[in-house]
């Protein structure tokens, strides 16, 4: 033969998409929901967003020097943990504690464990459930939207209304944003055009939000609770659309992503429907992520002929 087949290492398929491009991606749908929440909750919001954010970059920065690591920086993902974290919490947290749950997504969860791609778990989601279980009260106390000169008050969530019973918000004022809750969940319109923007460009598949939201959305009609309010309430959207699908935490097979976004739904109504907990997007996406080597061991396609032997 004057010509020999040349076959070399895999991957055979490659991609123009680098991790910088596809997390600017992610920065700009997430634009609408920070803006949002700006608009909704004041000055106090866009400061949140800036200190999480900045902190996020420099521990990322330092734990690099510390481990005589190569900076990641430039990759942008130190961000998008900043960005996520602020918009999954209250907008009067104190800003101390923000800086603490930056400190614990990108040091403990993320570079601890060898930085991007290494992680087991969602960072931004648990720093959020690390500061839900050490500073409670003040994870659990709401601002009244669209009165930036009030005080920090009790105010209510949808879904609290939905555990302890009371008069509940309109479903245009959900959609929109009218209520309180963290800083990014609570505008439905503003995360669906950050959603729409992530399919359009092909960063995410509609697989695993559909599946989720759609979940959630039969197991409350099954338990004979009105579904858009479950859907429009609490970190739901926040949650499918732009942490349930992170690359490094959910799985690689087909089988596996529905599988995945099946248990986010339900564990989620499980927390909301049978505990004390009104939410419980959070901790459903943590404990699928933890479930994710397993999936995709047993939904492992078989290998091209890796059948049987005879």
């Amino acid at each position: 033969m004057d010509k020999m087949l040349q076959v070399s290492s895999s991957p055979h398929i490659r991609s123009e998409a680098t991790t910088r491009r596809i997390m600017l991606d992610v920065l700009i749908a997430l634009l609408p929901a920070a803006f949002a929440g700006i608009y909704f909750f004041g000055l106090n919001a866009a400061l949140l967003i800036a200190v999480t954010v900045l902190s996020s970059v420099a521990f990322e920065y330092l734990m690099r020097k510390v481990l005589k690591r190569s900076n990641t920086i430039s990759d942008l993902s130190a961000v998008v943990t900043g960005l996520l974290l602020a918009l999954n919490l209250p907008p009067d947290l104190p800003v101390w504690m923000a800086i603490v749950g930056s400190l614990f997504a990108i040091v403990i969860v993320k570079q601890l464990f060898g930085g991007l791609g290494q992680n087991f778990v969602n960072p931004a989601l648990a720093a959020r459930a690390f500061l839900l279980v050490s500073y409670g009260t003040k994870m659990t106390t709401w601002t009244q939207p669209l009165a930036a000169e009030v005080d920090v008050i009790s105010y209510a969530t949808p879904l609290g209304v939905l555990k302890e019973g009371g008069e509940l918000p309109g479903l245009l004022n959900m959609f929109l944003g009218r209520i309180g809750g963290s800083l990014g969940e609570t505008s439905a319109l503003a995360l669906i055009i950050g959603g729409v923007y992530l399919l359009v460009r092909g960063v995410i598949s509609w697989h695993i939000p559909v599946i989720y939201v759609g979940t959630v959305a039969v197991i409350a009609l099954i338990a004979g609770a009105n579904p858009f309010y479950y859907v429009l309430a609490g970190g739901l959207l926040l949650g499918a659309i732009f942490m349930a699908t992170d690359y490094t935490t959910s799985p690689m097979t087909k089988k596996g992503v529905i599988i995945y976004a099946l248990g986010c739904g339900a564990l989620t109504m499980l927390f909301r429907l049978y505990t004390n907990m009104p939410e419980g997007v959070s901790y459903a996406i943590l404990l699928m992520n933890v479930t994710v080597p397993l999936i995709d061991r047993y939904t492992k396609p078989k290998r091209f002929g890796g059948g049987a032997r005879v």
